[in-house]
């Protein structure tokens, strides 16, 4: 058996964990960034709390917070299970176990909703999908998207990879992606001719090692930027 899902489930992830998943430094986190597909992750509720420029676009926010909530709780026995019954597919040096996996988790999406149901919140979070996205043309210094792209390879074809990859680097100056594994531990069979075809558009891509893994394997993301 190995990890599967049928569809993107809402499932989030720290600031802390982005700092790592993303290497972003110091200075990144001076750049007015656009967090894609970040869902009930708590890295805008963080970083706002910290004085950093974080916009966050995922379906998900056409949802109330209730909604999510019900939507969180409904798919969390499913992720549990697909954890615990693939425990080989993960490495367990940043979390110990499951609970504690999971436990992070649960704290990550408790502040997010917290935020998400908060009159500060704005517009901060945005409805909104790829291959198509609501701003203007490098409207942000750095996109990151996590958890989606390459992750649900099975699901999303290469060409919405590609599409998605280009509007992003559209409306950005850097992307990074994170990880570059599909659902099974393994790399996204997209990957390859993704970066084939960027190329094509003028853009250079990197794949950089990071200091984050969880998913076994799963420690490089992808970087692109606009060749010089």
């Amino acid at each position: 058996m190995t990890f599967t899902l049928q569809s993107v489930v809402p499932w989030g992830r720290s600031f802390s964990e982005y700092v790592s998943m993303f290497a972003l430094s110091s200075r990144d986190l001076e750049l007015d960034i656009l967090g894609v597909a970040d869902g009930p992750a708590s890295f805008n509720a963080e970083a706002t709390a910290k004085g950093i420029n974080v916009v966050s676009v995922d379906p998900l926010y056409s949802h109330t917070a209730s909604e999510i909530q019900e939507r969180i709780l409904a798919t969390k026995n499913t992720i549990v299970e697909q954890i615990q019954s693939n425990e080989s597919e993960f490495t367990w040096a940043t979390f110990s176990s499951v609970d504690e996996l999971i436990q992070t988790r649960e704290n990550a999406m408790k502040l997010f909703v917290d935020d998400f149901t908060s009159r500060q919140s704005g517009s901060r979070y945005l409805s909104s999908s790829l291959p198509s996205l609501p701003f203007s043309d490098q409207e942000f210094g750095l996109s990151l998207c996590s958890h989606f792209l390459f992750l649900y390879s099975m699901q999303h074809n290469a060409e919405f990879h590609l599409n998605s990859i280009k509007e992003l680097c559209r409306v950005s100056k850097e992307v990074r992606v994170f990880p570059v594994l599909e659902l099974g531990a393994k790399e996204s069979r997209h990957l390859s001719v993704v970066r084939s075809e960027i190329a094509l558009e003028g853009y250079e891509t990197e794949l950089k090692q990071v200091p984050y893994e969880v998913l076994r394997g799963g420690n490089k993301m992808l970087c692109v930027q606009r060749a010089c």
